[in-house]
């Protein structure tokens, strides 16, 4: 991102309009407002739509590895990376890594141990780690070549969010109360992404802190009781008051721990391994990522496939 991002509640759409539309006429005058304005109802529709008809969640790719060090030429420092893919999130805005990003975990977990005397790291180290993890990560843990579950690790949650970058500075008129006769404006807006790695704090046996599951409605063996539980889930799915902001803003979800952005997409969970010692200090061993309790956003054309109906 070579501009400033704007804030996340800059964007118009985090307030979820109302779907007003501009209406013109010959002779009428016109401002950067009502221009802003139909970019807003159109962008709000779109949104709306993909928000109704999938759902928040991974679209395609965004697979979560784990790298560690190397040596020799071709030596690299360890981090946690997301791959190239397209996520939707809670407002409806598309969210696309167009190619691998990461985090450097080293320095990461350097930074995060040294802001505090190491107790945010304290508070976010955890045994008995099983129960933070989905059902695959526990079973794919040890086998292959992957790193076993550890004895005692720090838990992290991977996110992706909508930024808006500012670009395209251009010649204008000052606003507000300036003469300048040198002023520049934005011109351009790229819809951008911002990775995120949160230590998870004040998990328990009661509170996993990820995702919550969807409607399994394959475990409903009867096909007329199957078909009346989606009915009666899409009557009951619209939002009370028709949003998902309200007046004092998005909500966040369980997945969404202090000081992350709401409308930020869960895309992994991260178990770092750690001594006995307090603050914790990583014993080396493998780190284990856990990408299987995001949601997931299928396209009907996958839908298809997995009822066997594509060709």
């Amino acid at each position: 991102m070579n501009r400033l991002s704007r804030a996340p509640e800059a964007d118009p759409l985090y307030a979820r309009p109302a779907a007003d539309r501009p209406s013109y006429a010959t002779g009428m005058l016109l401002d950067a407002q009502d221009f802003t304005d139909e970019q807003t109802y159109h962008r709000g529709r779109l949104a709306l739509a993909l928000a109704s008809l999938a759902g928040s969640g991974t679209v395609a790719g965004l697979r979560v590895v784990h790298l560690g060090e190397t040596s020799g030429t071709d030596a690299r420092p360890e981090e946690i990376r997301v791959e190239p893919g397209l996520a939707l999130d809670r407002l409806g805005r598309l969210t696309e890594v167009p190619r691998a990003a990461c985090v450097r975990l080293g320095a990461w977990f350097d930074a995060e141990a040294a802001a505090d005397g190491g107790d945010r790291v304290r508070r976010a180290a955890y045994r008995e780690v099983e129960r933070f993890l989905s059902a695959r990560a526990i079973a794919e843990a040890g086998a292959e070549g992957r790193p076993s579950i550890p004895a005692r690790a720090v838990v992290a949650d991977v996110f992706v969010r909508f930024v808006a970058c500012a670009r395209g500075l251009t010649p204008s008129f000052a606003a507000g109360p300036f003469e300048a006769l040198d002023a520049v404006a934005t011109s351009r807006v790229r819809d951008a992404y911002e990775l995120q790695l949160a230590l998870r704090e004040g998990l328990d046996d009661r509170f996993d802190g990820l995702p919550a599951p969807g409607l399994d409605l394959a475990a409903i063996a009867d096909a007329a009781a199957r078909r009346a539980r989606l009915q009666d889930a899409i009557l009951d799915s619209y939002p009370a008051g028709g949003v998902v902001a309200g007046a004092d803003g998005v909500a966040p979800l369980a997945e969404h721990p202090s000081g992350i952005d709401p409308t930020a997409v869960f895309l992994a969970r991260v178990m770092i391994p750690v001594g006995a010692t307090d603050p914790p200090l990583r014993d080396g061993r493998g780190v284990v990522v856990d990408g299987w309790s995001r949601r997931f956003a299928p396209s009907t054309m996958q839908l298809a496939q997995w009822i066997g109906a594509a060709r």
